[in-house]
């Protein structure tokens, strides 16, 4: 034999179990309910797959990701959790609780990673934050003393508030609990409250002007649906002059005054960690549900110009964003 023939032939033999590895690598497959849109989520669905591909999984080689939008539809939220079922993916991504819900629903096989919901063990997602016991782990965001904390930020901003309005989706369980929450903190201070009560998108205008007394500051609390929403809400509230209070930062960049709460981008490598470590043979009812750590204080200047109001400086340096 030919050195040259022989060497090719030895390089073709050490090639051969590499290519035949990368033929048999499982693709394993990952259906991604977004409760919002795809506008709204699609940044933080890029957070997951970074993260996830930092961890070794390369959509195309040993990744499928299947994304759907809900777009703050409850109804829809099953609907695509369904089709997943049906579809046999491997585990399902989710945030908020009426989409994690729906997930849970629809089985009780499958993993679910939600990266984000209000109250897993009073919603029925876990039987406990160390121990879920299901199928389903991932982030908690139930924290009372944020709700304070964001009423306390409107009161440095408007130091006179004495009128509170509240907005807020009462077809959602723990939703209606954040908004009773708030309701009852703004009271403990001495505030007037208004609750605007909402169920569909179509609700929310006449809700709104339907305010019999002018509140002077607006309450916003966050699900699929007022997040889907918010430059409807924002809108609304700039022609009314109102200032407004958000737990998300989305709401703030359409237009919105302020957001004090979770930094979601983190939140969804956190749960890309949790996805890597499901796919890897990790039981979700062993995995505890983790509360996040880091929050975000972001303030709108132009919002605030447009309202004719002056930012306190000290509230400005605390800020972890100002938008210009």
């Amino acid at each position: 034999m030919k050195r040259r023939e022989f060497i090719t032939l030895l390089g073709g033999a050490a090639a051969w179990p590499l290519a035949a590895r990368a033929q048999q690598e499982k693709v394993r497959r990952v259906g991604f309910l977004g409760a919002a849109t795809s506008a709204v989520g699609g940044p933080w669905l890029s957070a997951l797959v970074q993260r996830l591909g930092e961890l070794g999984w390369t959509e195309g080689r040993n990744l499928q990701i299947d994304a759907r939008w809900a777009e703050g539809r409850n109804d829809r939220a099953a609907e695509i959790a369904t089709e997943f079922v049906r579809a046999n993916v491997d585990l399902i991504v989710t945030w908020a609780t009426g989409p994690a819900l729906a997930a849970k629903q629809a089985t009780a096989t499958i993993p679910i990673v939600f990266a984000l919901a209000t109250d897993p063990v009073g919603s029925g997602l876990a039987a406990s934050l160390a121990r879920p016991a299901g199928n389903a782990t991932g982030l908690s965001a139930f924290n009372l003393d944020l709700v304070g904390k964001r009423v306390e930020l409107l009161r440095e901003i408007v130091p006179d508030l004495r009128r509170l309005g509240v907005l807020g989706n009462v077809a959602v369980a723990d939703t209606a609990f954040e908004l009773r929450e708030v309701i009852k903190t703004a009271q403990t201070l001495g505030f007037d409250t208004t609750a605007v009560e909402i169920k569909l998108s179509t609700d929310i205008v006449p809700a709104l002007d339907a305010i019999k007394t002018q509140p002077q500051a607006l309450f916003v609390v966050g699900d699929p649906l007022t997040f889907t929403n918010r430059v409807q809400i924002n809108s609304w509230a700039l022609n009314q002059r109102l200032p407004t209070m958000y737990a998300i930062r989305e709401f703030v960049v359409a237009g919105g005054l302020m957001s004090y709460g979770t930094n979601f981008p983190s939140l969804f490598r956190r749960a890309a960690e949790f996805t890597d470590r499901i796919l890897r043979g990790a039981n979700p009812a062993d995995i505890p549900v983790e509360q996040p750590t880091k929050f975000d204080l972001v303030i709108n200047l132009k919002t605030a110009q447009a309202l004719g109001l002056e930012i306190p400086p000290t509230l400005l340096a605390r800020a972890d964003e100002v938008i210009e």
